[in-house]
């Protein structure tokens, strides 16, 4: 599976952003998928992650409310819908995929894309 995240670029504070997720691979549909953000300096940190159907969805407490994940197995796609962004938000965004269609809070994502910068402007 090869992964390309797209659709980041620079915001105010209080806008919002769509990124997309785009993936290559049968495996696709079946395997659960994931978006994770690295700001500057920190360590990369979970934001959300979404079952093969898109039964069963998880967000990171500092996004809960303002971000929603979606996918669309046809068309290879996943997304981040991202609202109410706030400066905190600014992060290089990675998109991640695992061969089993669920996921847990510990599991490990196999594979990975080249991240997309978003930046928040206050």
């Amino acid at each position: 599976v090869q992964l390309q995240a797209s659709g980041g670029g620079l915001v105010q504070a209080g806008g919002s952003l769509r990124l997309s997720c785009a993936a290559s691979g049968r495996t696709f549909s079946t395997g659960a998928m994931a978006w994770s953000r690295q700001a500057p300096g920190k360590e990369r940190e979970f934001v959300t992650a979404i079952n093969w159907s898109g039964g069963s969805i998880n967000y990171a407490d500092s996004v809960k409310g303002r971000f929603t994940i979606s996918r669309d197995n046809a068309k290879g796609l996943v997304y981040l819908q991202m609202n109410s962004l706030k400066p905190e938000d600014t992060a290089v965004y990675y998109c991640a995929g695992r061969m089993s269609g669920s996921f847990s809070l510990t599991s490990v994502w196999t594979y990975w894309g080249p991240g997309t910068l978003v930046t928040v402007s206050s």
